[in-house]
């Protein structure tokens, strides 16, 4: 079953009377790239949190938000830095009596100054901030794997669909090669009756002419390298683990497979099958590309 790289996942975990969110989102990628918003305090887990994350996905740019509503006692702490305030006290007392200046420092107009009031966060353990965030990043992400598995399902209902069209025209324009080697000799043994009149043609020649052109037309070994590539196609189809890469590089050995049928074609029907196979391989190509 193919996984496309699309997807969306969200989840909300209580841990204690905190609330984590996590929010992922992921979309096509040649390689895994996986990018964390979360708070600061998180930062000292964003490796493991990609190592997770790199457990379950191969491929496509994934996009993490993390949000905390913190509600846990002390989580911030007021510290008065009381050798600033005396030293900004003595200060100012000095300041007055130089300037001749009446009234005491307040307790208000110190705390107003700079860093004499500050606000501390407590900080967590890595271990106490990862048990946090698992629960929300493994529930976030089984979502966003179950999207990106429906969508891949769809996405190979369709690949499979026009890859039976193209084996199914593959084998149309097989049964048409031998007729395009008569139509030919047909067509020269009208031309050379046209332009001799009543003299005889010589067999030989039109024999030798009728076999350069069935070689030089002959797509034989394309079209049985093409059958090959559509077997392989189908077997990586049933393989497990990421195959977009492969599926992709197959596909485009079938096109050039088809470029080259159509190069040796000379007949405008096998003409029109190969535009009919090309039309169907891009947009298989199209979809592969979407795949994990």
């Amino acid at each position: 079953m193919l996984d496309s790289m699309t997807g969306y996942g969200r989840a909300v975990c209580a841990c204690g009377s905190d609330v984590v969110t996590v929010e992922m989102k992921s979309v096509n990628h040649r390689y895994l790239d996986v990018s964390f918003r979360m708070p600061r305090d998180f930062t000292a887990v964003e490796e493991a949190a990609r190592a997770f994350v790199s457990e379950r996905l191969s491929r496509g740019r994934v996009d993490v938000w993390v949000s905390v509503e913190w509600h846990s006692p002390l989580r911030r702490t007021v510290v008065f830095d009381t050798h600033l305030a005396r030293a900004y006290a003595e200060g100012l007392a000095n300041l007055a009596a130089e300037l001749s200046l009446s009234g005491g420092v307040s307790v208000d107009v110190l705390t107003r100054l700079p860093d004499v009031v500050t606000i501390q966060e407590s900080t967590a353990e890595s271990e106490t901030l990862w048990a946090m965030l698992r629960p929300a990043l493994g529930e976030a992400l089984d979502h966003l794997v179950a999207m990106r598995r429906a969508e891949g399902q769809r996405l190979e209902s369709d690949i499979v669909h026009r890859v039976r069209k193209i084996e199914q025209t593959l084998v149309e324009i097989v049964k048409h090669a031998p007729d395009a080697v008569e139509a030919y000799r047909t067509r020269l043994e009208r031309r050379a009756a046209e332009m001799l009149g009543d003299v005889r043609v010589d067999e030989a020649r039109l024999a030798t002419e009728v076999a350069l052109f069935a070689d030089r037309s002959d797509y034989t070994e394309e079209t049985v390298r093409f059958k090959s590539h559509i077997e392989q196609f189908c077997r990586t189809l049933d393989e497990g683990g990421a195959r977009g890469k492969k599926l992709d590089f197959i596909t485009q050995e079938m096109n050039r497979e088809s470029n080259t049928i159509a190069s040796k074609a000379q007949d405008s029907l096998v003409s029109a099958l190969i535009v009919e196979i090309k039309s169907e391989l891009e947009k298989v190509r199209e979809q592969v590309q979407n795949v994990e």
